[in-house]
């Protein structure tokens, strides 16, 4: 048997096991049968092209510039943990080299050089074709989906995937494996830190932007960062913390910033929130252009961060995994210039006096 008929084989072979396990879990998402599977969400949906699965090939870049022209979509970001879904129309798409942003409704920080494959699917459902745009990273995670929804123009999607049609349709995908870090790397305290400089630069950050690239020049991530700096910029709070500031903000109509990011697109949605429901694991906001799904078994810490800058000190919300990667972000809407709100300030302040009533 040659090489390409053995591919085929292992590719039919998997969308046989895949068919096999809907028929047994007929709801189960296709991250999860891809976890089942042993296998990324990339190589499962591939074995579909050709049927219900176009490639797309070119300028992902350009791509997300096109997404204007179909009105209303939604967007949809996520990691292991929460996952964010934000309706509206992409606009004010700008490129910088490997990075973009998008700052109207539809509000992202883009990273294009993880947008390695591209797909355009459609699903049976319910209430009829589901269309979507999905893009993954070179070890077939997804790191950004577009859907149509009411009000998207259908001819300009399709005009859209034409554009962006690639030559090869063949099934199967050639994955990139990248090199797994090792778990510490995100929770352990690197030996040879200057504890005395880094609560110094932390206290000379004059921007948001600048910390990331402070805690790189000091070789640390941000949990251990947080454990060294002490409780007057980082304070660890129970996981109940993300949930209670959520429902907070509902209850005092609080406009809050949340991020969410994948490997390749960190997603933002500014504004109340409204509509809060908790289902098994998962604490959902359910609102009509906005939707989070944070599954809260597996958020395994929260920090309650503040940030100097030359605005007044800037305070987050900061959920992370058992690995220590971090999984959101939430903030007090604030704007470029302006301090922060007091009501965000007292909203956290009363959140980590009843989670210490509570403990």
């Amino acid at each position: 048997m040659n090489q390409m008929a053995i591919e085929s084989a292992v590719i039919n072979d998997l969308a046989e096991r895949w068919q096999q396990l809907l028929q047994r879990k007929g709801s189960i998402r296709i991250r999860n049968a891809a976890d089942e599977l042993g296998v990324s969400e990339a190589e499962l949906l591939a074995t579909r092209i050709g049927h219900s699965v176009v490639r797309l090939q070119g300028d992902f870049a350009q791509l997300m510039g096109d997404i204007k022209t179909l009105g209303p979509v939604m967007a949809l970001t996520r990691n292991d943990v929460v996952v964010h879904e934000k309706t509206g129309a992409y606009d004010k798409v700008s490129v910088h080299g490997h990075m973009g942003l998008a700052l109207g409704v539809i509000d992202l920080r883009l990273f294009f050089n993880r947008f390695v494959y591209g797909f355009a699917v459609e699903e049976g459902t319910e209430q009829g074709i589901r269309r979507s745009l999905q893009f993954f990273a070179g070890n077939g995670e997804a790191v950004h989906k577009i859907y149509a929804v009411e009000g998207t123009d259908i001819a300009a999607f399709q005009a859209l995937v034409n554009r962006y049609w690639a030559d090869d349709q063949r099934t199967g995908l050639s994955l990139q494996h990248e090199d797994i870090q090792p778990e510490p790397r995100w929770l352990a305290t690197p030996t040879g830190i200057d504890k005395e400089q880094l609560h110094a630069d932390w206290c000379g950050l004059k921007d948001v932007h600048h910390f990331q690239a402070m805690l790189q020049r000091h070789g640390i991530e941000r949990i251990p960062a947080y454990q060294l700096v002490g409780e007057e910029f980082a304070q660890r709070l129970p996981v109940m913390a993300f949930e209670q500031v959520l429902i907070t903000a509902a209850q005092r109509e609080l406009s809050i910033m949340v991020f969410v990011g994948s490997q390749g697109v960190v997603q933002i949605h500014t504004g109340t929130v409204q509509t809060l429901k908790r289902t098994g694991p998962w604490f959902n906001v359910l609102d009509s252009d906005f939707n989070l799904h944070a599954n809260t078994e597996l958020i395994d810490q929260v920090w309650l961060v503040r940030k100097p800058t030359t605005d007044g000190v800037v305070t987050a919300l900061e959920m992370f995994d058992a690995q220590g990667r971090q999984v959101a972000q939430v903030f007090g809407e604030r704007k470029p210039g302006k301090p922060e709100q007091t009501a965000w300030v007292q909203l956290l302040a009363d959140v980590q006096q009843s989670c210490e009533l509570g403990a």
